[in-house]
């Protein structure tokens, strides 16, 4: 696996990732769905630097040019709810890409422990397609690896996977790396080492559901 962190590079990065991070700004919601989809649109441009090109010729009003187009048919794909803002920053970019949904969730018990249940799933073929996982959060990388598995049993294998994330874990990624195809790439803006009893990222930024959406019963 590949893993790419953005912001050990300095750039405006940066301020969107704090701005998630930091409690006093976090509180306003629309301002964090803002920030995770800056964060998407940043990670998509970078992301965009290694896809496949091919020129194409483009008529002006006054000539032509040859222009370098994506020749990747690519999928953009999330776990619900948290990952729609990240998602919508990916799609500003890659507007002509399909989309794919996954709803997932965990299933607590008694003594302490979860299982990831996938529920729901919309998506088109994938088969020979670049799939771009993105999920704000990677922190067991369960959820992920689940969602992945059971789009490729339904809708067929992709060629190639990016997975992105806004704030991941050692163990999450580490996770990643066992149980996705070794030629996967990691899009993360930040790396962080410690994950709770109950699978929170530390310092992480909270459930990024909650602070986009609102609290969930």
């Amino acid at each position: 696996m590949t893993i790419n962190i953005l912001s050990e590079q300095n750039s405006v990065l940066n301020k969107f990732l704090t701005e998630i991070r930091d409690s006093k700004i976090q509180i306003d919601s629309m301002r964090f769905r803002r920030n995770l989809e800056r964060i998407g649109e940043v990670t998509a441009y970078e992301l965009s630097k290694t896809l496949n090109y091919s020129p194409r010729l483009v008529e002006t009003p006054l000539g032509e040019l040859e222009v370098n187009q994506i020749n990747d048919e690519l999928v953009i794909a999330t776990i619900l709810r948290a990952g729609l803002p990240f998602h919508q920053g990916f799609l500003n970019y890659f507007d002509n890409a399909k989309n794919a949904f996954v709803s997932a969730y965990r299933k607590n018990h008694k003594d302490g422990s979860f299982t990831v249940k996938v529920e729901y799933i919309s998506c088109g073929e994938l088969e020979g397609k670049t799939l771009l996982l993105v999920d704000p959060m990677l922190a067991t990388g369960q959820s992920l690896v689940l969602a992945y598995e059971a789009m490729c049993e339904r809708c067929g294998t992709p060629a190639k996977l990016h997975v992105a994330s806004v704030i991941a874990s050692e163990q999450g990624v580490d996770y990643a790396k066992r149980h996705l195809p070794k030629d996967t790439t990691l899009w993360a803006a930040a790396v962080d080492e410690e994950l709770t009893s109950k699978c929170y990222i530390v310092p992480g930024l909270g459930d990024a559901g909650d602070l986009a959406f609102g609290e969930k019963i």
